[in-house]
């Protein structure tokens, strides 16, 4: 997987989010994106997946050196959010399989990833009575476990202790190989595993 952005810009109404940026993304790497709260990470991850159109510039990506259109990239990604919503009325075992109807996992079974996940005990819980670590770590664990060549992570550890911050290290350094991994972040243990970063605050401009 490839992404080449060529002077991508993002506002709202006239106002710019961020502007002229110029960058590239590639396989087997992990790369941070970092900015202070409110400075726009969410709003580049959000562009980068497609879920935002960009007010100005060139997302370019391919797979296996074949572009892929702006539309078919969902495909393509996993992504998980805090902001991003889980179909609570399922139990976990329902949902992990309602999940790998639209994607698979990677070389393991949806129990594995149960057990990955350390909520055996939870399997036929619903997912509206787990707790907000909970939640976390199953939407991390279907993101990094998703077999998909692209993995979006915003602010990755929200909600999460420190064993759940520590699980997240782990299971995330097991699972870099042959993917590009991209995190939003401003929290140094969230994204100690990339290889370069990028601060978002580098491309704000005036109206």
């Amino acid at each position: 997987m490839k992404i080449k952005l060529t002077g991508l810009g993002k506002r709202y109404n006239y106002d710019w989010i961020f502007r002229h940026l110029t960058s590239e993304f590639v396989s087997n790497k992990a790369y941070a994106i970092l900015g202070y709260n409110g400075s726009g990470k969410s709003t580049f991850i959000n562009t980068l997946s497609g879920n935002l159109v960009p007010s100005e510039g060139i997302i370019d990506y391919q797979v296996n050196s074949k572009t892929v259109p702006v539309e078919e990239v969902y495909r393509f990604l996993s992504f998980s959010a805090p902001y991003l919503e889980l179909i609570e009325e399922l139990t976990l075992t329902e949902l992990i399989q309602f999940h790998t109807r639209f994607k698979p996992l990677r070389n393991l079974t949806p129990n594995q990833l149960i057990q990955r996940m350390y909520l055996e005990k939870s399997r036929n819980k619903y997912v509206k009575d787990f707790s907000s670590g909970m939640k976390q770590r199953l939407k991390l664990g279907l993101a990094i476990y998703t077999d998909a060549p692209l993995l979006l992570l915003d602010e990755p550890t929200t909600n999460l202790d420190q064993t759940g911050i520590n699980w997240y290290l782990e299971h995330i350094s097991q699972n870099q190989a042959d993917r590009l991994v991209i995190v939003c972040s401003n929290i140094a243990h969230e994204y100690q595993f990339c290889h370069e970063t990028l601060d978002i605050t580098q491309y704000h401009f005036p109206k």
